[in-house]
């Protein structure tokens, strides 16, 4: 037998060998859903799509790609949320506003001076 023995299985723990795979993949789902959707918003732009999933039903317009930082974040959702009487939030570095207003977001987008498409169905 060699010296470079190592223990799969303890009978206080049970297979160390799964478990610590696992978290070794829990942490790399963890960090690449940090991630922002868009990774390049030079290249593909503001984005406004439409989601409904996880919501109860209710549908929310996303913008996506904005090249801002949070507080430039927080007063652009002010006045969208002004413009469209409407309740929204930032939230993870793209703005989430109730509704389905992606028409009027992109209006709204281009008088503030970014260049926006919609994305999705």
């Amino acid at each position: 037998m060699s010296n470079d023995k190592r223990l799969v299985y303890s009978t206080e723990s049970g297979q160390l060998d799964k478990a610590m795979n696992n978290k070794q993949q829990r942490r790399k789902k963890v960090a690449s859903s940090s991630k922002a959707t868009i990774t390049n918003p030079a290249k593909q732009g503001v984005r406004i799509r439409r989601e409904s999933k996880g919501r109860g039903g209710k549908t929310v317009s996303i913008i996506d790609g904005l090249p801002l930082d949070a507080p430039a974040l927080k007063t652009l959702m002010k006045k969208m949320k002004g413009a469209l009487g409407t309740g929204g939030a930032v939230k993870n570095g793209s703005l989430e506003i109730q509704g389905e207003h992606r028409e009027k977001l992109l209006l709204l987008l281009e008088k503030e001076g970014f260049k926006a498409k919609i994305s999705g169905g």
